[in-house]
C-alpha cells in the first residue's frame, strides 16, 4: 500500500474499530469465536473485531462486508506487458529484460485499487 492507501485504510479501520469496540450486536463485523464463561463453564459465542490485516482481507473477499465499511479493496495480478511497460520507466535496466530480471528488481507484480465507498440514501 502507498502512503494515500494507508491513509485512507487507516481512517476506514479506526472508525470500524470506534463503532465496534462495544457493539457485540453486529457480530457479522466481527470475528466469531467459541469461547467459555468464566462464572459457569458453558461454551458461549465470543466475539472480537479484526485486527488491521484481518480487516483487509474480510474487504477483499467479502463485498458486503467492505460496502458496510465504506472501504473496497481490489487486487490484480499485472500482465506481463503491464509489467514490461513499468520496467522500461527505470533506468536501471540497460541490459534485455526477462521476466527474472524483473523479479530482481522488484518490478510489481500486482496492481493494488483502494475505493472509499460513500453510500448515500435517500427516500422519497
Amino acid at each position: 500500500m502507498n502512503n494515500e492507501q494507508q491513509e485512507l485504510f487507516d481512517e476506514v479501520y479506526k472508525n470500524y474499530w470506534r463503532q465496534t469496540i462495544s457493539n457485540t450486536e453486529d457480530s457479522a463485523s466481527l470475528e466469531e469465536l467459541d469461547g467459555m464463561c468464566l462464572n459457569t463453564g458453558e461454551i458461549k459465542k465470543v466475539y472480537r473485531q479484526y485486527a488491521p490485516k484481518e480487516f483487509i482481507n474480510k474487504c477483499k473477499t467479502d463485498p458486503e462486508f467492505s460496502e458496510k465499511w465504506g472501504l473496497k479493496i481490489e487486487e490484480r495480478e499485472l500482465s506481463l506487458e503491464e509489467r514490461r511497460k513499468l520496467a522500461n520507466y527505470d533506468s536501471v535496466f540497460v541490459s534485455p529484460m526477462t521476466v527474472e530480471s524483473w523479479d530482481r528488481n522488484n518490478i510489481p507484480t500486482k496492481l493494488i485499487t483502494t475505493t472509499k465507498i460513500t453510500k448515500i440514501e435517500s427516500y422519497e
